[in-house]
């Protein structure tokens, strides 16, 4: 029998309102919609209309078992992913993984900052880049100077901007029975277009620096609480935090995939339908859905932008920041201050600075997030792979290796995922 079910006198109460018991898997679902995710929702919905609105569906069960995973990973072994790998898999697999998603965060958040400072531009006008490097300089000084107990707060109430994108379908017509009609029996096509575009959703929404971000906020979590342990070393305290786990990850990743099929829905029944179909940026939604929803519509998508990026970023430079850290033994909290955890925090900064530089760069942004998708999506499968053999490894997990329904649930995300990366590739060569 699984520890799981053994444990009955949990050391580590659970306490305070259901809204304290959320956290990592909250802001793990929040952080997925950042401002280039908006753009890859926006770009389905004005492209293909209501037809990849089944693909929300479709990731909803998929991220929650493989987030439930990696959280589960990091709170039974007390370390996160990196720590893992490097542990237990070969140096030049530890390092390949780590350097990607360092590259691929960093673009990510170029893409993140300037989507920010373009949505600013649009509510108030001025200079898109000095809002950018604003964002992204408020960013850094928040993780750096806040105390992490304070700053998971600040996370937690950002989530909320995205109810933002719920507020929109108030201001335009919704046709409710063609929506369900059309989520549940979509028309489908093998054109690669539409094949690249339910790739580049699923990247964008099972992505690799999530899986490095919530195993890492359960060791925060564990650590920031004198009498919490890992489960390996206190299996009494199992029960109530795979409890917690699980309904922390459904509610984080259910937040996500409800917003992103708002966002989807909105640019479908609004720009879509009046022939809107090259939208390359969230800015871009914006500005286009102004004259078609009104000033309402306008102002809420906007300003979801900003506060997601500002939600996002920290997510996006700290599963670097851990994910580095793990590999060279580095200090890894955003407990410590700076200057006790100066290589973590360096990354920190470095990932968040040359995400702003790059936004000066004369680079396609369009074409640099499309990268990031490609890499993300491919580096997703064996980081996906790895974690599902360590989540069935006692060496790893003790007697709480997972159970045969969440094994199902992981491999069938995981293989979903190489799926997507063999139709990206044979998109790209098709077109």
């Amino acid at each position: 029998m699984n520890n799981e079910e053994l444990v009955s006198k949990p050391a580590v109460a659970a306490h305070g309102s259901w809204l304290k018991k959320l956290g990592p898997g909250l802001i793990t679902g929040a952080a997925d919609d950042d401002p280039s995710g908006i753009a890859t929702y926006s770009q389905a919905g004005a492209q293909f209309g209501l037809n990849t609105l089944w693909t929300l569906l479709l990731t909803f069960p998929l991220m929650v078992g493989i987030q439930i995973i990696s959280a589960k990973i990091g709170r039974v072994s007390g370390h996160g992913l990196a720590t893992n790998i490097r542990r237990h898999y070969s140096k030049p697999f530890l390092l390949s993984i780590v350097g990607l998603l360092l590259i691929a965060n960093t673009v990510n958040i170029a893409a993140d900052v300037a989507a920010m400072g373009s949505a600013t531009k649009l509510l108030i006008g001025g200079p898109s880049h000095f809002y950018a490097v604003g964002f992204g300089v408020v960013s850094l000084l928040l993780q750096m100077f806040i105390p992490y107990s304070r700053y998971v707060r600040v996370l937690k109430w950002l989530t909320l901007v995205l109810l933002a994108y719920v507020g929109i379908i108030f201001a335009v017509q919704i046709p409710w029975g063609k929506v369900a009609l059309q989520t549940v029996w979509p028309h489908l096509s093998w054109k690669p277009e539409y094949i690249t575009m339910v790739v580049a959703i699923f990247g964008t929404t099972i992505s690799p620096y999530l899986f490095f971000w919530q195993a890492s906020q359960e060791v925060e979590e564990m650590e920031a609480r004198p009498d919490a342990r890992s489960l390996i070393e206190a299996p009494e305290q199992a029960k109530v935090n795979f409890r917690r786990i699980r309904t922390d990850t459904i509610i984080g990743m259910a937040f996500s995939n409800i917003i992103a099929f708002f966002i989807m829905l909105t640019t479908a029944v609004t720009l879509h339908m009046h022939g809107m179909t090259d939208i390359q940026t969230s800015a871009q939604a914006a500005s286009a859905l102004r004259p078609i929803a009104g000033e309402f519509a306008f102002w809420l998508f906007s300003a979801g932008i900003i506060g997601t990026g500002l939600l996002a970023i920290p997510v996006l430079a700290g599963s670097a920041a851990y994910a580095m850290a793990g590999a060279f033994q580095w200090k890894n909290s955003l407990a410590d201050e700076p200057k006790t955890a100066k290589g973590f925090y360096g990354v920190i900064a470095a990932a968040t600075l040359l995400g702003v530089l790059l936004c000066f760069a004369p680079i396609d942004p369009i074409k640099a997030l499309l990268w990031s998708a490609v890499i993300n999506c491919v580096m997703a499968v064996p980081i996906m792979f790895t974690m599902m053999f360590m989540a069935s490894r006692k060496d790893i997990m003790g007697n709480f290796v997972i159970r045969p329904s969440l094994r199902l649930l992981g491999w069938s995300c995981s293989l979903a995922m190489a799926l997507a990366v063999v139709a990206m590739f044979w998109g790209m060569l098709a077109g």
